[in-house]
């Protein structure tokens, strides 16, 4: 159930060693928890985003992080705990409203139409903002052919901005690993979100390609000033790319806090990165 919404706190400053200026609360999870029957995913976890930075869930596999996204954007319904989305709180979040609220997704495993070309699959992304009716669209006239005029316009900036300009009118299906998953951030953006929501990003990519996904990151951050939320295991660059880092351990909470800090907590050096032996 909807809430009322709150006076935003006042903008904080960015972590140390971080030149992003951070902002007001944009999503605040609290004490979340999800079970499935006996499992439980998640328990009682709570953590917020800050507009204008880059965040990172990290943790073992089966900690819980894919889980909390899907929470985030309704995928997943929580027996307990809330989610605040600029100023609205949520006992759930669904996919619909997160999509018109302003959060956008991509997945560890790609979802996208293999069968379509990248500007087709782009331009799914912007089905919520098209205000024609079907017949006007089945027709193609009027309102239906000024509107795919103007979005098909956005969705070649988004390609020229991720640098898929020679394989715009080709199949994703035929395209490399790295370029569908260049693809489907493509279409996340094309919704114009306010949160981008990345499971894995740069799971499965050579070097140079993981390179190129950081680089991306980084300026749809700064270009479109757009708040990221990132699961990622590769620590360097979680620790290149985010101004502060959730952590999470068998569904529970286990750090929170900048890069540096986080890493060096013992909690999470046992856990997630290893302890090295005498």
């Amino acid at each position: 159930m909807d809430g009322d919404a709150g006076l935003a706190p006042p903008a904080v400053d960015a972590p140390s060693g971080c030149t992003r200026p951070l902002g007001e609360t944009l999503l605040a999870v609290a004490a979340v928890t999800l079970r499935f029957g006996g499992v439980r995913a998640l328990s009682n976890v709570g953590f917020d985003v800050k507009r204008g930075e880059i965040r990172a869930i990290i943790g073992p596999n089966g900690a819980g992080k894919s889980s909390m996204l899907n929470v985030v954007n309704g995928f997943y319904r929580p027996q307990a705990g809330r989610i605040t989305f600029k100023g609205r709180t949520f006992a759930r979040m669904r996919p619909h409203l997160a999509a018109r609220a302003g959060i956008a997704r991509t997945f560890q495993n790609i979802a996208l139409f293999k069968g379509m070309s990248t500007l087709d699959n782009v331009m799914t992304g912007r089905m919520l903002k098209m205000r024609s009716t079907w017949l006007e669209q089945m027709v193609y006239a009027g309102r239906a052919r000024r509107e795919e005029i103007a979005h098909r316009r956005v969705c070649e900036e988004i390609i020229d901005f991720l640098e898929l300009q020679a394989v715009r009118h080709t199949p994703v299906g035929k395209l490399a690993y790295g370029l569908q998953k260049r693809v489907e951030l493509a279409r996340a953006l094309a919704m114009e979100p306010e949160l981008l929501l990345l499971d894995e990003p740069m799971a499965g990519m050579s070097a140079e390609e993981k390179a190129d996904m950081c680089r991306f990151v980084v300026d749809v951050n700064a270009e479109f000033r757009t708040t990221v939320l990132l699961i990622e295991h590769d620590m360097g660059v979680v620790m290149d790319l985010c101004d502060r880092v959730v952590v999470l351990d068998h569904g529970e909470l286990l750090a929170d806090g900048p890069p540096a800090a986080v890493k060096a907590d013992p909690d999470v050096v046992a856990a997630y990165l290893g302890v090295r032996a005498d």
